[in-house]
């Protein structure tokens, strides 16, 4: 089985458990996750099956959605409820002080990944080291705010929405909204809504899952692989043109419809390559990015 499942990732569960539960239900152990979660953390955790965890490292770079719940006042070690306590300190700041200090934030920032993160530094995971009181040196990391909605400020806790792009820590936006405001604050609730256009309204949890593999219905389930790329325009190959693309040889074309990217399907209608245009020999042709057949 191939294509894409929109999960309902619950509190408590890392990703990879997640995973984990799912090669269970469909019964394959080709079933990867496109951008981790935090265990505390909900929402959309898009799965990936069988010819489709090739397309995992684009559908990783689309943008997200969050919502999350700031809690003023509360520095931590892991920039979340999951750690230890640094510091408590007062809230002083009123809301409009509160929205200007949120608001900073919108637009191009810088970030530095916090040690409880999933990066790699000298072939070790940062929560690995974490975990063992070390602490390194961390690049830090240009991302962009695209829009921060406040939803409530109820002191000490601030609910936005955020939407950003990928690699966004949303625990360290919050601790620097909080460093701003001079009192510090770590996460309380954090929910993934959107995931490149994936949408919480639409994700499954396990146990919807485990309903449908009961009544012998997870195809229901699955998104069909080409739907990741719904938007791009379709180019439809004969026969020749078809083997040429799984052979892995980018067949010269000339009539590309309008964009740079498209989806290619072969003479029978089979969804084979998301392609671009490319050039050989002074020729236009159909360049492969990531087959799928």
């Amino acid at each position: 089985m191939d294509g894409l499942i929109i999960l309902n990732k619950p509190a408590g569960c890392s990703s990879h458990k997640m995973v984990g539960a799912a090669r269970r239900i469909f019964n394959m152990k080709k079933i990867g996750h496109t951008g981790t979660l935090d265990p505390a953390a909900t929402g959309v955790l898009p799965l990936l099956l069988g010819k489709a965890t090739r397309a995992a490292e684009l559908l990783t770079a689309r943008d997200k959605r969050y919502t999350a719940d700031i809690l003023l006042g509360t520095v931590t070690d892991s920039l979340d409820m999951d750690g230890n306590i640094l510091a408590q300190n007062p809230v002083t700041a009123g809301p409009d002080e509160i929205r200007r200090a949120v608001m900073s934030f919108v637009g191009e920032i810088e970030q530095l990944p916090p040690m409880y993160s999933a990066i790699s530094v000298g072939g070790h995971r940062l929560y690995e080291l974490a975990r063992k009181g070390i602490e390194v040196e961390r690049e830090r990391r240009r991302v962009t705010v695209y829009s921060i909605d406040i939803l409530r400020i109820e002191p000490p806790v601030v609910t936005v929405d955020v939407r950003c792009s990928k690699g966004t820590y949303i625990r360290t936006l919050g601790a620097d909204i909080g460093a701003a405001l001079g009192c510090g604050a770590c996460l309380k609730s954090l929910c993934r809504t959107e995931s490149g256009g994936l949408k919480l309204a639409d994700a499954l949890t396990v146990q919807e899952l485990e309903a449908l593999a009961a009544q012998g219905r997870l195809a229901e389930a699955v998104i069909p692989i080409d739907k990741m790329f719904a938007s791009l325009p379709e180019i439809r190959l004969d026969a020749r043109r078809s083997l040429m693309v799984k052979n892995g040889v980018s067949p010269y074309f000339d009539s590309f419809p309008p964009g740079d990217r498209f989806r290619v399907y072969d003479a029978g209608g089979d969804f084979i390559a998301l392609s671009e245009r490319g050039e050989a020999d002074g020729r236009s042709c159909l360049k492969t990015v990531k087959g799928f057949y």
